[in-house]
């Protein structure tokens, strides 16, 4: 997950709601103990079928920070899962993202399809093909995996459920940058080096090259952790 802070009234949060092909922890459930496997394409499939999806926080609908009607969320399904690219202006989302506080992503559906199947070890497995996704949100405490309810719609009852992940973030700070010291500026045009384009032939230096190597990192330590941990 990454938090990129810009200023003091904005931030924008990137990372994974839910993966894809990849196996839940036990859950519980009325019919017993079982584990989860959303198939690929479902959520691609959701996200066809439906005109919006809200942005809301802890699943309360009286704290809506946004859409993808509205703009500022964007929700697509890679090979790894269901990526959330939101930006949020909430005063109290943008102080818990400074101070470090936001915990997890979260999202609430309806089952479409589903295939229940027994397992060996007596645990059933779960595997999800179609859903209504009805919303995703941003947390501030520790996400409960999995949540279900009964609600009415229209003259029926439809079971809605929830599925959150925690998750480690990585925080930018964009709203200051640091004016330029004199051993930063390009001796031959003047520039901060961080605008000097150095010639084809130039190596990178120490700081520019570790750099580098920390951002491939952490794109590794994400795609594992959302593949439960495991190298492929």
């Amino acid at each position: 997950m990454r938090i990129e802070i810009r200023g003091n009234n904005q931030v924008l949060l990137d990372g994974y709601v839910n993966a894809v092909e990849r196996e839940s922890r036990v859950l519980p459930s009325p019919k017993g103990r079982f584990i989860e496997t959303v198939k690929a394409k479902t959520f691609e499939k959701a996200l066809g079928r439906t005109d919006n999806v809200d942005l809301l926080f802890n699943h309360d609908e009286k704290r809506k920070l946004g859409s993808t009607q509205e703009g500022n969320l964007q929700l697509f399904e890679d090979a790894i899962g269901l990526r959330a690219i939101a930006t949020v202006t909430d005063p109290e989302v943008v102080r818990k993202a400074q101070a470090g506080e936001l915990r997890g992503w979260s999202f609430g559906f309806m089952a479409v399809e589903d295939e229940w199947t027994d397992g060996q070890d007596g645990i059933a497995r779960r595997f999800l093909k179609d859903i209504d996704l009805i919303e995703v949100s941003i947390l501030d405490k520790t996400p409960a995996y999995v949540a279900t309810s009964i609600e009415s719609r229209g003259e029926e009852q439809v079971i809605t459920e929830q599925r959150g992940e925690e998750f480690r973030a990585v925080t930018e700070d964009m709203s200051t940058e640091p004016e330029p010291d004199e051993a930063s500026v390009c001796p031959t045009c003047g520039a901060p080096l961080t605008e000097h384009e150095p010639d084809g032939d130039e190596e990178p230096d120490g700081d520019e090259a570790a750099a580098n190597t920390l951002e491939l990192f952490s794109v590794e330590i994400e795609i594992l952790k959302m593949k439960g941990g495991q190298p492929v």
